[in-house]
């Protein structure tokens, strides 16, 4: 036993509490008080024994039989998605217990199904789950396994603990990429706010021939191939394949931005991530390579991940950003860019996922210069929900009136001095941490679409 630690069990104490009622009636009852001290006594003695000898028998039966745990995790956990975890008790003795278990969990995880009592009868193994939720991501702790074991008399009950510590990886929400790939496959991408459009004929990159059909392009016909087989043959391009897309995370005090409520929604840099997340799987099954930096980080935890493409690239990319969480320094642009433009010499779409605000510009505006230098640049800024919600409010008090002036005009404010900041940019996007998914997706495809990669 580890750490063991012996406390009397409710039997005991309710035994001595009815022991001590038991002589206060007598003394009641006129019972003299010697004959109820000597009777006392002789109880507590005989309760003693008894004691000793159910603490002797228990040692004695748990070093011959003692429980062995085993811990069942997942391979991965998910932000805010719940996950059962599962333990084993395995009795290899000839001995029952009773113990009540309690694992020990990070305080950043949500923990439903503990503590639990179970019997784990001799030869047997028994099996207990419950359910975890993780309410941040990064690296979580699994502590040991508390154990609260019943003597054989039940007079003690022995707490200690088992197992080892291990170390859980809880990784942003995939839900957004694998409803994308279901709606993909079922062609009802609309449903979360992406176009789609009809890709025959479309793009630069020739991709095959094919029979003419009714409305394809008279300039897409082969002649030589529909001399040769005699019937129309057009030929089919696709979109620009082996292009570059790269993302430049802002990892400052803007990003901690939280909007959440019981409704579950996540903060403006989980969304950041689930967008960044989507978008590369889009891309990466568009041919494309995918890379990211990260900026406003304290000195020395900038993180880069070189462009790549490849199956394997989307879980890479997970893996090296998904621990990272926005800090309280100040965000560079410009120092961001000339960066970026160190590592990064092949022309790229360069996404700028931030939060701008109107004191920004004078630090934006010549960030996105040095950009637009070499690559296509698309700022996609996270606007609050909440100057909405309080913008939309009913009024009914003088002071709600002012509230609602006052967010109409900080939202004007902000979003002129974008437009000002972007410029002519049709492709930069200024939405909500929700919408920001979708609205990145259709600005990937424009850009596909158009050729100005």
């Amino acid at each position: 036993m580890n750490r063991r630690r012996i406390i009397p069990s409710n039997r005991l104490v309710w035994s001595l509490a009815a022991l001590a009622l038991a002589a206060l009636l007598a003394l009641v009852l006129g019972a003299g008080v010697s004959e109820v001290l000597q009777g006392t006594a002789l109880i507590l003695l005989a309760g003693l024994i008894w004691a000793v000898q159910d603490l002797w028998r228990t040692g004695r039966a748990w070093r011959a039989s003692p429980l062995r745990i085993e811990r069942h995790l997942p391979h991965a956990f998910a932000l805010g998605v719940g996950r059962p975890l599962g333990l084993t008790l395995v009795n290899e003795g000839v001995q029952d217990w009773q113990v009540g278990i309690f694992d020990e969990v990070d305080p950043r995880l949500d923990v439903e199904g503990m503590p639990q009592q179970v019997r784990v009868p001799a030869q047997r193994r028994v099996d207990v789950s419950f359910r975890v939720t993780p309410r941040r991501r990064g690296p979580a702790q699994l502590g040991s396994t508390h154990l609260r074991l019943r003597s054989l008399g039940g007079c003690f009950e022995i707490l200690f603990s088992m197992g080892q510590e291990q170390t859980l990886h809880v990784y942003p929400n995939f839900a957004a990429v694998s409803r994308y790939a279901w709606l993909a496959g079922d062609r009802r991408l609309s449903q979360i706010g992406i176009k789609t459009y009809a890709h025959r004929g479309m793009g630069t990159d020739f991709k095959q021939l094919s029979d003419y059909r009714m409305g394809d392009p008279v300039r897409h016909i082969d002649w030589k191939a529909t001399l040769r087989h005699g019937r129309p043959i057009v030929r089919e391009f696709q979109d620009e394949r082996d292009q570059c897309v790269i993302f430049l995370l802002d990892c400052g005090r803007r990003m901690r931005a939280y909007e959440g409520d019981e409704s579950g929604a996540a903060s403006h840099f989980d969304e950041a991530l689930n967008a960044l997340m989507l978008m590369s799987y889009v891309a990466l099954k568009e041919g494309d390579e995918v890379g990211a930096m990260t900026f406003g980080t304290p000195p020395g935890q900038q993180r880069h991940f070189a462009p790549r493409k490849g199956a394997a690239t989307l879980n890479a990319l997970m893996a090296r950003l998904y621990d990272i969480e926005p800090d309280t320094s100040h965000s560079d642009y410009v120092v961001a860019a000339q960066e970026l433009l160190r590592v990064q010499h092949k022309r790229a779409l360069v996404i700028v996922l931030t939060n701008f605000r109107d004191e920004d510009a004078a630090e934006l505006q010549p960030a996105l210069s040095l950009l637009r230098g070499r690559h296509l640049v698309l700022v996609a800024s996270l606007r609050e929900r909440v100057l909405r919600d309080i913008g939309e409010q009913p009024i009914s008090r003088p002071e709600q009136a002012a509230e609602v002036a006052t967010a109409h005009w900080f939202e004007q404010s902000r979003r002129d001095a974008f437009v000002r900041t972007v410029g002519h940019d049709a492709l930069s996007v200024d939405v909500e941490p929700s919408q920001l998914a979708a609205a990145l997706v259709n600005r990937y495809h424009a850009v596909k679409r158009s050729g100005l990669l």
